[in-house]
């Protein structure tokens, strides 16, 4: 197998700018970008559709997990049970050329929410679905000798609804909490880098940098800037399987604004993520990931999931 083949095997697990839209509400940081793993960065189109599965159930306040029996209620601040999201995401990368090429994203997110609300004894519940906000991110991959590194910059936009709302329990028709709407109503600068290479005979590895900077709130809600990092390593070999591990980090400000949850926004979160992609065919591929958390830190009372599942298909064409 040659050294382009390689590549362009790796390229199909890496980064799949770490699920960017705010990792608070959506908590998934796993990297399925396959350019910026160094698995494909060949000119022309590549379709790229990942599921993520995660139900943040764990009520925590700092590294600690948190016994919801201990607190009575009503309770003077809200005491959330657990919110299940279901995103699917549609990546769309087009390469104009060996240097420069261009990636749009697409979420669709399904999301069940149950929560006490401060004051309250019983439970509201929310079921909220749409279109998420949209990524469009351009991509350089310099170094005409090797092209092991990148740059990439670019916005997401507010494309998300803002107004969904409680379905049932005494916050029925009461709107949720702005982290838990389908889109966060601002728009986000994109700044990220990337590296790949050969660690040894068989082993290759990648690092990855993504930064978001929201530029404007909307409706008295703006959401914390965040940094996601990611590093990989995998094992590329002549069978049709090829085994990564992954370390996912995401480091969240508080959101602000009258809106805004300030108190209870804002963590820092790290995950090991084992997975593997299999070459179906010349031109489509499949991964699949777990993700288990090693390190959790959040401000105020947040719930975190206990682990995330992704699978996800790859077609170049």
């Amino acid at each position: 197998m040659t050294s382009l083949q390689k590549t362009a095997i790796a390229a199909a697990l890496a980064t799949a700018l770490p699920a960017a839209w705010a990792c608070s509400s959506c908590g998934c940081t796993l990297s399925s970008d396959w350019a910026s793993q160094g698995l494909y960065a060949a000119s022309g189109l590549s379709l790229d559709l990942r599921h993520d599965y995660f139900n943040q159930d764990e009520l925590r306040s700092g590294s600690h997990r948190v016994d919801r029996a201990g607190i009575p209620l009503p309770a003077d601040q809200e005491i959330q049970r657990n919110t299940a999201n279901h995103i699917s995401t549609l990546t769309l990368d087009y390469g104009f050329s060996p240097d420069w090429a261009v990636t749009l994203q697409l979420p669709y997110l399904l999301r069940s929410h149950a929560t006490v609300a401060q004051g309250d004894t019983e439970l509201s519940t929310s079921r909220s679905s749409g279109i998420g906000d949209v990524r469009v991110l351009a991509r350089y991959q310099g170094d005409p000798a090797e092209r092991h590194w990148g740059l990439q910059f670019g916005l997401k936009l507010p494309t998300g609804r803002t107004d969904q709302g409680f379905a049932a329990g005494p916050q029925a028709g009461q709107p949720l909490d702005r982290g838990l709407q389908p889109g966060t109503g601002s728009t986000d600068l994109l700044l990220g880098a990337y590296r790949f290479g050969t660690v040894a005979t068989h082993f290759d590895y990648f690092a990855q940098a993504l930064l978001q900077l929201p530029l404007q709130g909307k409706d008295g809600f703006k959401p914390g800037a965040g940094l996601n990092l990611s590093l990989g390593l995998r094992y590329v070999g002549d069978g049709p399987v090829a085994p990564q591990l992954q370390l996912n980090l995401r480091s969240e400000r508080r959101e602000s604004g009258v809106n805004a949850d300030t108190a209870n926004a804002g963590s820092t979160l790290a995950y090991l993520s084992p997975g593997l992609t299999a070459t179906l065919s010349e031109q489509l591929k499949a991964y699949a990931f777990i993700q288990l958390p090693v390190y959790q830190h959040v401000n105020g009372l947040q719930i975190e999931p206990r682990f995330s599942a992704s699978v996800g298909l790859h077609y170049a064409y």
